[in-house]
């Protein structure tokens, strides 16, 4: 099946002092206060209990990021930030622990360069006023593709989808983000790659992103599309993927549909891999505490390019939250995955079953943007 069409046509609509009371002199003003260089620090702390029936004597769960262990404890991550919004220069650095940054980080462990492996972000920022809105940023930065994010309290389910385990996690470049007009921010990137600090051959990745925002926020249509070589040793054989986003954000009830279609062409001969998902979630605020969160999606990977085996693989989610606190939230998540192939562990057979059912309980403390000035 060709999607090309269908993706091209997407990818183009998306190209959217008061006076005096007494006679008396007045006091001498208080001299200015120092001008200061404010920071926002934000941080967390996320582990889960993972249980399946399938008791995988690995006690790994296949096609997961992050909540990969199963029938246990386990922390998923620990991370901090420091930021400083750029005025006209900013800076951001993440750290982090945690078997997350292990599997975030997986490309560049393989390609022997772990030096930036418990830096999950770290980048600097260039903003002059003469820019008018255009942000540049250099460093390691999130992938701007996906419905999903990174930290786990800033999405709606506990686990991350299959949508977001198989695609970019992070580049390592230039980026740019250029408002047009109230409702359309574009940009365009310039890295070495998917997933990698240190580049594998001397091709460049291109990235061209958009985000049209409408009904005050409410309505959000994002579309992000990466080109370049991504094979070691050589700059042939280009991949194409196209990722977007339509989102529905409210008080009370929130959806979203992503869609992408990627191609890796051969580096000898006309041939390529290719690969298509759909994916759907939607959060259903009950009360102030009080959560559900369904979520769907099919992954067709023709060729076994992505997931390493031909298959249809596919997945649904049911999240109950619970959130007694402004910093502290509670997860309980069924899932079930599924393949048309027997590619599922189960006791100490690999490949043995064709689905895969758990159930898992994720605690999260977290705070965001806390403010702190440091006196210049």
């Amino acid at each position: 099946m060709k999607h090309s069409q269908v993706v091209l046509g997407l990818f183009c609509a998306g190209l959217a002092v008061a006076p005096a009371l007494h006679a008396q002199a007045a006091p001498a003003a208080a001299p200015a206060a120092a001008p200061g260089y404010g920071l926002n620090i934000s941080g967390l702390v996320d582990g889960y209990a993972n249980y399946t029936k399938n008791d995988p004597a690995s006690r790994n769960l296949l096609y997961r990021n992050f909540d990969v262990r199963s029938n246990g404890f386990s922390l998923n991550m620990a991370r901090m930030a420091i930021a400083h919004d750029a005025d006209p220069i900013g800076f951001r650095v993440d750290l982090g622990i945690g078997r997350a940054w292990d599997l975030f980080n997986f490309q560049d462990t393989a390609n022997g360069f772990d030096n930036m492996k418990y830096l999950p972000q770290a980048y600097v920022s260039f903003k002059p006023a003469s820019w008018k809105g255009v942000q540049v940023d250099f460093g390691k930065f999130y992938t701007s593709a996906g419905a999903e994010l990174t930290e786990t309290h800033l999405g709606w389910n506990y686990s991350r989808a299959l949508m977001y385990a198989n695609g970019p996690y992070y580049h390592f470049g230039f980026r740019s983000t250029v408002p047009v007009g109230k409702s359309l921010v574009v940009g365009a990137q310039l890295v070495n790659g998917w997933n990698n600090v240190e580049d594998t051959n001397t091709g460049k990745t291109v990235g061209l992103t958009s985000l049209y925002t409408a009904g005050g926020g409410k309505f959000t249509w994002g579309n992000n599309y990466y080109v370049g070589p991504e094979k070691t040793a050589s700059n042939e054989g280009y991949r194409h993927f196209y990722d977007t986003v339509f989102a529905v954000n409210t008080s009370k009830v929130s959806a979203y549909l992503n869609i992408d279609y990627g191609v890796d062409k051969f580096a000898v001969g006309r041939g390529s891999n290719q690969w298509f998902a759909v994916g759907s979630a939607a959060k259903f605020q009950l009360t102030k505490k009080f959560a559900i969160s369904p979520r769907a999606e099919i992954y067709k990977d023709y060729d076994g390019f992505i997931t390493g085996t031909p298959q249809n693989l596919k997945e649904v989610t049911l999240t109950g939250e619970y959130k007694p606190h402004d910093n502290f939230l509670t997860r309980l998540e069924y899932r079930r995955d599924w393949s048309d192939k027997a590619v599922f562990e189960k006791g100490k057979l690999a490949s043995i079953t064709k689905n895969q059912d758990t159930l898992a309980l994720g605690l999260v403390f977290f705070f965001d943007n806390f403010k702190m000035n440091l006196g210049r």
